[in-house]
């Protein structure tokens, strides 16, 4: 009779665990792209000879990982579009960076409460073995709809820890690649970050783990590509899989 899967070695090296969640735990990448998308059109649509955003490569390269205002600010500073930053206050539009944040929001949340967000059932797997072995583990993420999305999929007890985007704005945690929200879930599962994994698919999300210290920094790639896993260890990843599914090994007779 086989035994219940385990973790792999390399995730015995640490003793916790904090998880990034769209693209890892949640299937809510292309969400945020295709909202993304709507924000960013409106906005090129103003300036001559702009190609439309790209919800692949630009999603990727741009705002992946990044909090709302940063990733927009990251995209029009790439395309050469110059907006005052504005405020948190302003309403979505396509004047200032952060109306331009918020009118992402807008788009987001509208498909979220009209269309459901899956979870990816390896890293499910996951979390239940390392539940099941009191391994302590946090999700952190730059969405402040991290601790909703957790809720519907009914994962969120499961969480020693949650630093969403709203943990972040009232604590003014800078956004990735700043390890800062990495740090804050570390010291709430009260594990240092030396002995503690970060599971990230985002770019600036590895590189985030690497500038923390984080003794393990582990590349989500879900295009199994060797363009996509070669950026991933560019930017910090120890190992890279194209499902935290793969960080179990099944027991045997």
């Amino acid at each position: 009779m086989a035994r219940a899967p385990s973790p792999a070695a390399v995730l015995l090296s640490v003793h916790a665990v904090v998880f990034d969640m769209d693209g890892v735990i949640t299937d809510s990448a292309p969400a945020h792209a295709a909202a993304w998308k709507v924000a960013f059109d409106a906005c090129l649509a103003g300036h001559e000879g702009q190609p439309p955003f790209d919800e692949a490569e630009d999603y990727r390269r741009h705002v992946d990982g990044r909090s709302r205002k940063d990733g927009a600010a990251s995209f029009l500073k790439a395309r050469g579009v110059d907006l005052p930053e504005g405020s948190p206050e302003d309403p979505p539009g396509t004047g200032t960076v952060w109306a331009v944040a918020a009118r992402k929001d807008e788009a987001f949340t509208r498909r979220m409460r009209t269309d459901p967000i899956a979870v990816w059932p390896g890293t499910v797997r996951l979390l239940h073995v390392l539940h099941d072995a009191r391994v302590p583990f946090a999700a952190a993420s730059a969405s402040r709809h991290a601790t909703e999305l957790l809720a519907g999929a009914g994962l969120l007890e499961m969480f020693e820890a949650v630093v969403d985007g709203n943990e972040a704005r009232r604590l003014e945690l800078p956004g990735k690649p700043d390890p800062a929200l990495f740090l804050e879930a570390s010291r709430r599962l009260g594990v240092p970050p030396g002995e503690s994994a970060v599971v990230e698919d985002a770019l600036a999300g590895v590189e985030a783990g690497r500038r923390g210290g984080f003794g393990l920094v582990v590349g989500v790639d879900r295009t199994d590509s060797p363009e996509g896993a070669g950026d991933l260890r560019r930017h910090g990843a120890d190992v890279v899989v194209s499902d935290p599914g793969e960080l179990l090994i099944d027991g045997e007779d």
